[in-house]
């Protein structure tokens, strides 16, 4: 974790919640984020995922920190490329700077469990009910999950990566990045999973 920078470029993106151990595909094509691709190519590789509140340049304190593992530049200007998901941070401070694009000073030790799986502590019971639960909530909402290959993935790749595509509120999904560890996060997430599904079926119930 020390060897992740302090000092990151931010892409505040409303609606997008970019979890660890996920991967997320962008279409870079305004100016100032080519030059903030172009630099981070050119330096470590690694930027900052953030949802924006507002028009206003308002972020929420907590967003992904990702690693651009694949990039094409496309023949109108553009670059196409694949961020994954490392590790998650807090907002520290913004950094003034003479770019285009806004740098943050960033910290990760609240989420230091992101990137030590010897502290992931999370039943199969746990996970199997929250698979169960997502395979009708995603069924009902027409989503199509390659659920073989989901489960060969580790614990914490299927929690975030159902994190990240469940079709509930981005408002949700910013709780769930906010929470520290990980069985809370699928307890969380399976508690919502469950209220979507009651609440699209008609039946009404209080969850505790």
């Amino acid at each position: 974790m020390n060897n992740f920078p302090k000092k990151i470029p931010i892409f505040p993106l409303r609606g997008v919640i970019f979890f660890p151990e996920t991967n997320l595909p962008l279409n870079i094509f305004e100016s100032r984020y080519l030059k903030m691709v172009n630099d981070t190519l050119k330096n470590n590789k690694f930027l900052g995922m953030i949802q924006s509140k507002n028009v206003n340049g308002e972020v929420y304190t907590v967003g992904c920190l990702g690693k651009i593992d694949e990039h094409n530049r496309t023949e109108d200007g553009r670059i196409l490329i694949n961020l994954k998901g490392i590790s998650r941070f807090q907002i520290d401070k913004e950094i003034k700077n003479n770019e285009p694009y806004r740098e943050f000073q960033v910290k990760y030790d609240l989420f230091r469990d992101d990137t030590n799986k010897r502290n992931i502590n999370i039943t199969s019971e746990k996970l199997n009910e929250l698979i169960d639960n997502s395979k009708i909530f995603f069924k009902k909402n027409g989503i199509l999950i390659n659920w073989s290959a989901l489960s060969k993935l580790s614990p914490q790749k299927q929690i975030y990566n159902l994190a990240m595509i469940s079709p509930i509120s981005v408002e949700e999904k910013q709780k769930l990045i906010e929470i520290v560890k990980l069985d809370d996060v699928a307890n969380i997430l399976n508690e919502i999973t469950k209220f979507n599904f009651y609440e699209d079926s008609g039946e009404k119930k209080i969850l505790q």
